[in-house]
């Protein structure tokens, strides 16, 4: 059996809002100034991982899985396809206030492309960070279009204070956007459709305002208001050397957020099942994995695949990691 873990290599994005940190923090060294986004497992068109280690290196993610389907694992939601996209993202700006369609929109409006529920890990927070999550009070879409028009819309939107280490699960149709000072992981849909509401008038570097896309937003999202989201609660599970906790689990994934902490002699053992690959996006730390008489060193923003019924892996470090299940 050759199903070993391999690193990827992500792609970068330069949206105007993006700012230094992947590469100062992450060491990404990806040439692109800001640098706002990096797609670290990723078989989307839009952006493409490449294999980073392994027999495989040099090749894109979405041929590899094409060739070997079984790394994919045997879970019915998974089709055939990588279900999921992980990002890092680094906010020095605010991201526009946007909206994410369904699945079912997505398969009428958009050429039967997946649609977008998403979950955010915030990495790192400005002390006055902040999100928006929803709307304050039920809205018709006349009504909000009407804010929209007039540039009071802000003050429909409900937002909520940020810290380092909370989570934030985003179904899709939720209206929201990432405020400055956010670090975050984004575990979502492979799906990169996006419908802009508001972009509180920027410009980009042509002096070209962004592209608004008011009526499919207002089309996909939910206008009822918001509960305030609350932190989920967590519990922290020990066995030697390892600790993990259920951060999220949707239909389309399943995140938890695992701490390694070994000795000089010890070790935690590690495999993915034959229902479902995992994905291991390190956030802070660095260890070495072993398996089948091989050595793969990571680092902090390091992200690696685990193939379905992978080969029985031994972790050392010191090292977290969100552990990423489709």
């Amino acid at each position: 059996m050759d199903n070993k873990p391999f690193l990827l290599q992500p792609v970068g994005k330069d949206y105007l809002w993006g700012g230094r940190r992947l590469n100062d923090e992450f060491e990404k060294n990806i040439d692109m100034s800001p640098l706002a986004e990096t797609w670290e497992c990723s078989t989307h068109p839009d952006g493409l991982s490449i294999v980073a280690s392994g027999e495989y290196a040099g090749r894109d993610l979405a041929s590899v899985l094409q060739e070997h389907p079984e790394y994919l694992g045997t879970h019915p939601e998974t089709k055939g396809e990588l279900p999921i996209l992980i990002k890092f993202i680094d906010a020095n700006q605010d991201l526009s206030v946007q909206v994410h369609p369904t699945d079912e929109y997505a398969r009428n409006n958009e050429n039967g492309a997946w649609g977008k529920t998403e979950m955010w890990y915030v990495l790192d927070a400005a002390n006055e960070a902040k999100l928006i999550y929803g709307l304050k009070h039920d809205m018709e879409p006349v009504q909000l279009k009407r804010a929209l028009e007039s540039g009071i819309v802000e003050k429909y939107l409900q937002k909520v204070p940020i810290c380092k280490d909370d989570v934030f699960f985003v179904p899709a149709g939720t209206i929201h956007a990432i405020g400055a000072g956010a670090l975050v992981a984004e575990i979502q849909q492979s799906s990169n459709l996006t419908y802009r509401l508001y972009d509180y008038e920027r410009v980009d570097k042509q002096g070209n305002k962004r592209k608004l896309h008011v009526d499919k937003a207002l089309e996909a999202a939910d206008l009822h208001a918001s509960c305030t989201p609350r932190q989920p609660m967590r519990v922290l599970k020990y066995r030697p050397g390892v600790a993990s906790e259920l951060l999220c689990r949707c239909k389309y994934f399943e995140v938890y957020r695992m701490l390694v902490n070994t000795e000089r002699r010890q070790q935690v053992y590690f495999r993915a099942d034959e229902l479902s690959f995992r994905v291991l996006l390190c956030i802070n730390g660095c260890g070495t994995m072993e398996f089948a008489g091989e050595s793969l060193h990571f680092y902090k923003g390091d992200c690696i695949f685990v193939p379905a019924d992978s080969v029985e892996i031994r972790i050392h470090g010191q090292v977290q990691f969100l552990d990423v299940r489709g």
